[in-house]
């Protein structure tokens, strides 16, 4: 029983320690307001401050928000697990500064996207789409601006590029 006290006070020190560590970071990174639909959470990371005052001036503006368009809306887990896998590329991403600028959207998440443009639109581009999508590329290297919806119109989200 002895042999087993101090490999479990370990354990117990190193959870305790993590979920310190993590509890502290969620609190002081203001974390929950994450877990909300408010666009001001999208310009925390000042890479995304452009995206956002295009979004102010797009034509999207007044019926549609960050979420609206860039997280499933297939059900809840789908919703939270898009959430969390953004969450955690975008932390990584940030915190070690390897991100392009301007910021790209990844291959799922343009998925993710043209789902949410189908969803809104599925009726007015039924004889469009009839066949299937408009064939969103998986190619990492390609341009994200290059996917479905969005190749043509590229400026009702994020308005006007510069």
């Amino acid at each position: 029983m002895k042999s087993m006290l101090v490999p479990s006070l370990v354990v117990a020190a190193l959870g305790g320690m993590f979920a310190g560590a993590g509890g502290f970071t969620f609190v002081s990174a203001k974390g929950s307001a994450y877990l909300s639909d408010d666009p001001q959470v999208c310009v925390n990371c000042h890479v995304m401050r452009e995206a956002y005052d295009g979004w102010q001036h797009a034509s999207h503006h007044a019926v549609a928000a960050c979420n609206d368009c860039h997280l499933s809306h297939r059900n809840v887990l789908a919703k939270f697990a898009v959430k969390a896998s953004n969450g955690y590329s975008h932390s990584r991403a940030f915190t070690m500064q390897d991100f392009a600028e301007p910021i790209r959207i990844k291959p799922s998440n343009a998925q993710v996207l043209e789902e949410n443009c189908l969803r809104c639109h599925g009726e007015a581009v039924e004889k469009i789409t009839e066949h299937g999508t408009l064939g969103i590329s998986t190619d990492p290297t390609q341009k994200a601006d290059l996917y479905g919806c969005v190749r043509c119109h590229q400026e009702v989200g994020h308005g006007p590029r510069r």
